[in-house]
């Protein structure tokens, strides 16, 4: 189970654990009760490599929906957490732009 790159897992500021669900492809959330949530707003922030990676390892173990767990930024503010990154940033809020559709 232990891949090398869960070994060399840096964690640089504040994390989480997120997925994508098979059901529906929905951006999910590791929460901090060994379950899953849409709302970033549930999401376990971690600080360090160990506990990233008993996280990481949890949602992998469980396989109760979710495919690719891994590790991503975020950054807590005061109105709560954001995505730490664009590409997190585009996960969370979907698609954003408008597609030409031909009739």
């Amino acid at each position: 189970m232990t891949s090398p790159l869960q070994k060399k897992l840096k964690i640089a500021g504040p994390s989480i654990v997120t997925a994508n669900r098979t059901r529906d492809g929905a951006v999910i959330y590791r929460t901090p009760f060994h379950g899953w949530s849409v709302d970033l707003s549930d999401a376990a922030v971690v600080r360090d490599a160990d506990t990233a990676r008993v996280l990481l390892s949890e949602s992998i173990a469980d396989d109760l929906g979710a495919v690719g767990p891994y590790i991503a930024p975020v950054q807590v503010t005061e109105r709560g957490l954001a995505p730490g990154n664009l590409r997190e940033r585009i996960r969370h809020r979907g698609v954003t732009i408008d597609l030409l559709v031909s009739a």
